[in-house]
């Protein structure tokens, strides 16, 4: 099973990815935390994305593109993976789309909450962090969160319109408790 799992900042990707990932025994693949680990591991793609990074640029497609390639090729990506915070463009879909060539994705999640509850959820997660003495995510306020918001409308309205005619994408109320957003997500990917 090959998925994609979009949603604004605070809709709860990672945690429904982890989630599904458990469900369906498949890896969850955050292109964050594989960019992360690359630059850890001091990989050729890591080092390049580490130059970009440092001089605060946005890592290329391209180059998160090849990130995915190395990482799908994986063997516990054979039997499918589930894609958190990638793609975030048609560009990056269409490459993605080239990439698998015959091994077409098999869904397209979109969680949808409304802004208000995403502000609540982003502060919250900021305040559960100092109670438990870590940090607080540098762009976990409202500010950066509404400029975040607006990215992300920009870039996803076209996404889920090219995977709406693909007859691939599933919209997914996520403003309903975790348990019953999981429930939702493996009943429309079966």
């Amino acid at each position: 099973m090959r998925l994609v799992l979009l949603g604004p900042p605070g809709a709860g990707k990672g945690t429904q990815a982890f989630r599904l990932s458990q469900i369906l025994a498949i890896p969850q693949l955050s292109t964050g935390d594989m960019l992360r680990a690359a630059v850890s591991a001091g990989t050729a793609i890591g080092r390049e994305a580490a130059e970009i990074m440092e001089r605060g640029g946005l890592v290329p497609d391209q180059l998160v593109v090849d990130l995915i390639v190395e990482r799908i090729a994986q063997p516990d990506a054979v039997r499918g993976f589930i894609l958190d915070g990638f793609p975030r463009t048609v560009t990056q879909a269409e490459a993605l789309d080239e990439v698998l060539d015959g091994n077409k994705l098999d869904c397209v999640l979109e969680l949808k909450v409304d802004e208000r509850q995403l502000l609540d959820r982003i502060l919250g997660r900021a305040k559960q962090a100092l109670a438990n003495g870590d940090t607080v995510r540098a762009d976990d306020n409202a500010e950066a969160l509404s400029a975040r918001l607006r990215a992300y409308a920009d870039q996803t309205r076209p996404l889920t319109h090219y995977y709406e005619t693909k007859g691939l994408l599933k919209a997914i109320d996520a403003s309903v408790p975790i348990d019953r957003v999981t429930a939702e997500l493996v009943e429309a990917i079966q």
